[in-house]
């Protein structure tokens, strides 16, 4: 810890002073934050990485060249908006400005928040992402700032951009339930069961059993098996539900419902419910 210190003072970077008198050592108050213009470039940028959006532009004011790098800018926007179709066309201009696109970004998913067809008409508008579906949905899957309430709204008024979304996902190797916890973590679950619901599984279903082919289930099954996994986690989950439904009985009414599944697998997803949870917590 001391040498640490010593070091950091040494080269400019430490925030206090470190003495030693060789038997006792001690933290001194705090030294001036140094200049960081006067720093190399690369430790500089890197200290000012940390920053989020807003402290950059105070930090900006101060060291304005540093502050408005573009490297620190880009990857502002790509942290929080993972793939947008603006950034093939940023690759194309030398003199394209993350700093500004940023704001741009900042405003289109503020109007999404308030309006997710209001925002979708932003995005599309301003040239941030392409009419497309599958372009939409890298945007709503790979962006950490938007509301899951929105995007729900969205989603289920745009099947064609859900479709898209449920393509993007990687259930390779997942336990089904687990696969279900991850699905809903990404597209919010339906406050009760419809239309809406039924095309999230068909879809889900569909996309689980091309990420497993080894596991040989048909869709059909893998369809049933999530309204079953749904079922059991409003029983055992429930307050209201004072007989909750035995592992026997969700062995045998999920076989009588998907013919060809095996008893084990059954009583394995009765076991993950029982001992993990709901496989859709908004429901």
């Amino acid at each position: 810890m001391g040498q640490l210190l010593q070091r950091l003072q040494e080269s400019g970077l430490a925030a206090y002073q470190y003495q030693s008198d060789g038997r006792n050592s001690h933290i001194t108050a705090p030294m001036k934050f140094p200049d960081l213009s006067f720093l190399p470039p690369e430790i500089s940028l890197h200290v000012l990485s940390h920053l989020d959006a807003t402290d950059l532009c105070l930090a900006a004011c101060v060291w304005n060249e540093l502050g408005n790098d573009e490297v620190l800018w880009q990857s502002l926007c790509k942290t929080s908006w993972g793939c947008v179709s603006i950034y093939h066309v940023a690759r194309k201009h030398g003199d394209f400005s993350y700093r500004k696109l940023y704001l741009v970004l900042d405003e289109a998913t503020l109007t999404f928040n308030a309006d997710p067809f209001g925002g979708e008409d932003y995005l599309i508008k301003r040239g941030l992402v392409d009419n497309c579906p599958m372009e939409i949905a890298k945007f709503i899957q790979t962006t950490k700032k938007i509301k899951s309430e929105p995007k729900r709204r969205f989603l289920e008024k745009r099947r064609d951009v859900l479709d898209c979304v449920m393509q993007l996902q990687n259930y390779e190797n997942q336990f089904l339930p687990n696969a279900m916890r991850k699905l809903f973590r990404h597209i919010s679950a339906p406050r009760e069961r419809g239309s809406y619901l039924e095309h999230i599984i068909d879809r889900f279903a569909e996309r689980f059993c091309s990420c497993n082919p080894k596991l040989g289930l048909e869709k059909d099954a893998v369809y049933v098996l999530c309204f079953s996994l749904i079922m059991l986690s409003v029983d055992l989950s429930s307050p209201h539900v004072r007989n909750k439904m035995s592992k026997r009985e969700f062995i045998k009414n999920t076989k009588r419902a998907a013919t060809g599944v095996n008893e084990d697998l059954v009583g394995d997803l009765y076991d993950n419910v029982y001992l993990v949870g709901h496989v859709a917590a908004a429901m």
